[in-house]
């Protein structure tokens, strides 16, 4: 991990990356700390449904984000309500049909994610809880510095956006799936991750080969997740030393990373301290048991 952190820190070579980070400067004060005993005890004794409900609040989010960006909601697609309305987002005007074409194909499997984690957890399925896209992207925009970020505004904050989700829900993937009892619902869970894994490398593949301003807004993304993920230096932007792209954030051995869903919680929310239950696009908080950083 500690090769991570230093092609991180030390700035993937851009131009005009070292102001973007400085602004991210102005995040919260407080800083991230490990699970304490309570959580992680928890975080051990979740079942597989708990652990598939956590996942499927975040398929509600990525779902409603990528369809209103097409123009259309979770709720029209699905011709029902899964549970509490979500708030922002609109249609999103994209530069050619090939990049509208890419997230036309990862909202579809989106929408299939939402069928299948549901029919794993059957009656248990957590419902909707009440989302905030407005509240959550401009909490995002304070605190990396980015003042202009409107991920509905343009199709690349559009991408970046994606980012700041689906790297995320990767993570928390790769992390949770040793927990899991079920050897079929491990099968389940790493073909999630698969899809979500091609998902990310589309998308950061775009934001690296759009030049150095979009490169470095999705260097402070990064940096706004890794200040709040718990004090290892994990994250990683689409670019590292000398401008190389890092279209795949792993370890040093090739491998992702992963997160606990405390941590993921702690980016969701927006809030690197423990014991919080709400906040930044979930202003109520996950359903399900797993709901606390």
């Amino acid at each position: 991990m500690e090769q991570i952190g230093q092609d991180r820190r030390s700035l993937f070579g851009l131009s005009n990356g070292q102001a973007a980070l400085a602004a991210v400067g102005v995040l919260a004060a407080s800083t991230a700390f490990p699970l304490n005993e309570a959580v992680a005890q928890q975080a051990e004794s979740s079942t597989d449904v708990d652990l598939f409900n956590f996942a499927l609040n975040l398929e509600y989010l990525e779902t409603d984000y990528y369809l209103r960006g097409l123009g259309t909601t979770v709720d029209v697609v699905f011709r029902t309500s899964f549970g509490a309305p979500v708030k922002g987002g609109r249609k999103v005007q994209f530069s050619n049909p090939v990049r509208e074409g890419m997230i036309k194909n990862i909202a579809g499997n989106e929408v299939a994610h939402i069928n299948f984690v549901r029919a794993i957890t059957g009656s248990q399925a957590s419902k909707r809880p009440p989302i905030d896209m407005d509240a959550g992207f401009a909490a995002v925009a304070a605190a990396a510095g980015l003042s202009d970020f409107d991920p509905f505004g343009n199709e690349m904050d559009f991408f970046l956006g994606g980012m700041l989700f689906e790297d995320v829900g990767i993570s928390v993937l790769k992390g949770s799936a040793r927990k899991l009892r079920s050897l079929t619902l491990r099968e389940s869970a790493a073909g999630l991750l698969g899809s979500e894994g091609y998902h990310m490398g589309a998308i950061r593949s775009v934001i690296y080969k759009m030049g150095d301003t979009w490169r470095s807004r999705a260097a402070a993304i990064s940096e706004f997740r890794d200040r709040l993920d718990g004090p290892q230096d994990l994250d990683q932007p689409p670019v590292k030393v000398g401008a190389l792209a890092n279209i795949t954030p792993t370890n040093q051995n090739g491998i992702a990373f992963g997160r606990t869903p405390q941590h993921a919680l702690n980016i969701i929310y927006g809030n690197p301290a423990q014991g919080i239950m709400a906040g930044g696009f979930f202003p109520e908080g996950f359903n399900g048991r797993i709901r606390s950083t």
